[in-house]
């Protein structure tokens, strides 16, 4: 299946069913009258949340949703039957917005969450709704209201808790493959991650966080160098980052200082998240290599660095345990904030 992140569609609702002009003519009855009924009301548009979808693909195919037109009234003072409303199904985690592309108009960050977009039209009223002691034959009947219409942007932001990130070949995709049933490109050359990957990790029955590799980010990212920054958003909802560093690239401090820089740059406040440190590949290091290289880490971050190899599980499942205790902290903490 091919990862979509943003789309732009439109969307309208139904107009609201006519009102009709009509009298009683029954040959026994002996006073007629006015009975021409209402318009039913025009089909709503909504967003509904579903947990098994992870991409916008679809809306690529498929980028006009129209709900129908109210039926119209009828005689003997019948009214028109609604229109059914039009549900558009879209991941969690979809912010909608305007045409603008900056005017938010839903998050739909929890499952089954449904907003409505766009209200359908009343419908009119038929002549029966005039008649009054004054105006005994009334002649007039409404049109139906129109539905409301508008082009949206669609962006998906994953759901995770943790979100790797880190330079091409840092060894994000080996670290997410080893660490869950996930599969990505593994290969020996920068920027094999085109596309957001997510991973669920479960460390016994009841703990488990799901994991979100994005594509590697350069110097300059947020000007568009590599493929730029448009993949952070993808993060924005972690609990905590996981920045994985290449221990064997050479220079990790400036490695470290180039990531935080651009993590900076985006906003966000990805730069304010929790930060846990992992040195990568320490089975191509030696063994004074990876000390050296550590303590550099540890002193110019100011905190603590985990030493790993992906490739070997070495110091793998302290890691795990680590990022576990701090995401079931921080959900704690939220969910009590929210209460």
């Amino acid at each position: 299946m091919k990862f979509l992140d943003q789309a732009k569609i439109y969307v309208r609702s139904g107009d609201g069913g006519d009102g009709v002009t009509a009298f009683r003519r029954e040959k026994y009855v002996e006073f007629g009258g006015p009975d021409g009924g209402n318009g039913g009301r025009g089909g709503d548009v909504f967003f509904e949340a579903v947990a098994n979808l992870n991409t916008l693909i679809d809306f690529r195919y498929t980028q006009h949703f129209r709900a129908r037109k109210g039926g119209n009234g009828a005689g003997s003072d019948r009214t028109g039957a609604a229109a059914s409303p039009v549900i558009i199904k879209v991941p969690v985690g979809t912010q909608i917005f305007d045409d603008d592309r900056e005017t938010l108009l839903a998050d739909l960050d929890e499952p089954g969450k449904r907003i409505m977009l766009c209200r359908g039209g009343d419908g009119g009223f038929g002549n029966a709704n005039y008649k009054s002691s004054t105006n005994r034959s009334p002649r007039r009947s409404d049109k139906g209201w129109p539905g409301e219409e508008r082009w949206v942007w669609l962006r998906l932001k994953l759901i995770a808790d943790v979100g790797l990130v880190g330079m091409p070949n840092a060894g994000k995709s080996t670290f997410l493959s080893v660490v869950s049933a996930a599969r990505p490109k593994i290969a020996d050359y920068p920027f094999t991650t085109l596309h957001p990957q997510l991973g669920v990790v479960r460390l016994s029955v009841a703990e488990e966080f799901v994991i979100a590799d994005i594509p590697g980010l350069i110097e300059g990212a947020h000007e568009g160098t590599g493929l730029g920054t448009r993949f952070l958003g993808h993060v924005e909802r972690c609990a905590v980052l996981l920045h994985l560093i290449d221990g064997s690239a050479g220079d990790v401090v400036d490695t470290w200082r180039t990531i935080r820089r651009e993590l900076t740059e985006y906003g966000g406040g990805l730069a304010s998240k929790p930060e846990i440190i992992a040195l990568n590949k320490n089975d191509a290091m030696t063994p004074r290599e990876a000390s050296a290289r550590r303590r550099a880490l540890e002193k110019a971050s100011g905190a603590s660095v985990v030493l790993i190899s992906a490739a070997t599980r070495q110091g793998v499942p302290e890691l795990l345990r680590t990022i576990q205790n701090q995401v079931t902290e921080i959900r704690n903490e939220e969910r009590d904030n929210a209460s």
